[in-house]
């Protein structure tokens, strides 16, 4: 099993957004746990629209510098992972589970990773992966 932690969405987005009510948590957790975090490069545009809605161009032009300056890992998606993405959309369709869930649903799999940084507990958690019973969601 990979020790890595995928990260999604909507935990980029409250790390680097300083006045999100769940800042501090994410802080907290990236200063505590040193296992390593890929951040799916998929979550860009998701992380940079909740940034853009919570404080316009600023908070996004200060992300991406903040983003650029830490250098975190990008894990990119190949065309298995969106076929998986897919599949994984189709199988749970009652349940509307967005695009860039099921992409990192999918990267879970193909990369052996149980672990995902979400404040997004609902479709994380209905998710059952074909290499465990479940994902382990933090913080």
């Amino acid at each position: 099993m990979n020790e890595s932690i995928l990260v999604d969405s909507s935990f980029t987005a409250a790390l680097y957004n300083l006045p999100d009510p769940r800042h501090s948590r994410a802080a907290d957790f990236v200063k505590a746990d040193r296992h390593p975090r890929l951040i799916p490069e998929v979550t860009l545009p998701e992380v940079t629209f909740l940034l853009s809605r919570a404080g316009g161009v600023p908070a996004v032009a200060s992300f991406f510098r903040s983003f650029i300056t830490t250098q975190p890992p990008l894990q990119t998606l190949t065309l298995v992972d969106l076929a998986r993405a897919r599949n994984i959309m189709l199988a749970y369709a009652d349940a509307r589970l967005d695009f860039v869930d099921c992409c990192i649903m999918a990267l879970t799999e193909r990369l052996d990773i149980r672990r995902v940084a979400t404040f997004d507990r609902r479709d994380f958690s209905i998710f059952r992966p074909n290499h465990g019973d479940y994902l382990e969601l933090l913080p």
